[in-house]
């Protein structure tokens, strides 16, 4: 071997990715027993020698915060989901308000982004958007908060979670809307929305549903609720689904506006009328909300309040200073899907 040896050609003769090398080297717990002595073997073989000016290089703040958004499916060919996108911008300015640069980056749910971070080293700290099934992503999560990686993430926010998260009141934006609707007089309302612990927002707004409708006497019907991912086919398909029950709604509330938007086209080519017939209520205010037809009331969470938090928790985390969890509180904004209270 000529020439000073690198981390790559302890790779090679390993047998492992140089990434391996770097993280057995640091010490990392993500690197089994046996691998890590067979590279410090080789590397002390070698008389190699960690560059301790690039190791210093990596312990210091780059003020850039990385932001992770995963692909959703979507009709276009973006796959990112529009309310992400609203997120972006107020994230973008955040970080801009603080001094920060954001690194922004498109990433697959199968990729090894929970791995490849700890060695690029390329940000102070990361804020995750969009996950899929939340099971399988928490291992991801566990993961990342082994290696000691800062890092915040939207979503719900749960008891033992891994890590930092910043999410909305998806229990209360759940409940309004469901009142809302009962004060119209609707009594047969359905959920459209998977409701289970793969998309724990969508559990908590179904849990607000739930709770607003046995206040108010009522029985929760399990026909009345049909699972659907965030996305507009994901809506048609479920509203079509409910329509083939035959059982008796008069008022929808979808766990996203995608989902909701979904849902009008399915009843408009049923010919049933809405707001007439029946009343529908979204969840996020995308901007697509106020330009359906008719015009969308959905819960709207707050992009602006959101990117602050998310930035702010982040930054607290980077400088070694205590962080919470924070729920923003949502708000029903009221359009004419719902129509007019009955007398």
């Amino acid at each position: 071997m000529q020439g000073k040896p690198t981390s790559i050609d302890i790779a090679y003769l390993a047998g492992v990715s140089q990434p391996t090398v770097s993280r057995a080297l640091r010490g990392s717990p993500m690197v089994s027993e046996e691998t890590r002595r067979r590279i410090e073997s080789i590397a002390q073989q070698l008389n190699y020698k960690v560059d301790k000016n690039a190791s210093n290089l990596r312990c210091q703040h780059s003020n850039t915060l990385a932001l992770l958004l995963f692909e959703d499916p979507t009709p276009d060919d973006s796959l990112i989901n529009p309310f992400f996108l609203a997120m972006l911008g107020s994230i973008t300015r955040a970080c801009a308000q603080r001094g920060y640069d954001l690194l922004v980056s498109f990433q697959q749910q199968s990729g090894n982004w929970h791995v490849d971070y700890e060695d690029s080293r390329k940000a102070d700290g990361i804020i995750l958007l969009g996950y899929g099934d939340f099971l399988e992503y928490r291992l991801r999560l566990e993961q990342l908060v082994m290696q000691g990686t800062h890092f915040v993430r939207w979503g719900a926010v749960m008891e033992g979670q891994p890590g930092l998260s910043v999410g909305c009141d998806n229990f209360h934006g759940g409940q309004e809307a469901t009142e809302h609707l009962l004060r119209l007089g609707r009594r047969n309302i359905a959920f459209l929305g998977s409701a289970s612990g793969h998309y724990p927002e969508f559990l908590e707004r179904y849990r607000g549903y739930s709770e607003a409708i046995k206040a108010a006497g009522a029985t929760v019907s399990t026909a009345l609720q049909v699972d659907a991912i965030t996305m507009e086919q994901s809506g048609y398909t479920a509203a079509c689904e409910l329509l083939a029950r035959s059982e008796p709604f008069d008022a929808i509330i979808a766990a996203s506006d995608l989902i909701a938007i979904g849902a009008l086209r399915a009843l408009q080519e049923h010919r049933i009328d809405v707001p007439g017939a029946v009343s529908v209520v979204g969840f996020d205010d995308i901007p697509a909300a106020s330009l359906a037809n008719p015009p969308l009331t959905t819960v709207m969470q707050d992009t602006r309040l959101a990117g602050e938090a998310l930035v702010d928790g982040l930054l607290r985390s980077v400088h070694g200073e205590p962080a919470e969890n924070k729920i923003l509180p949502t708000r029903l904004v009221v359009r004419r899907s719902c129509g007019a209270q009955s007398g």
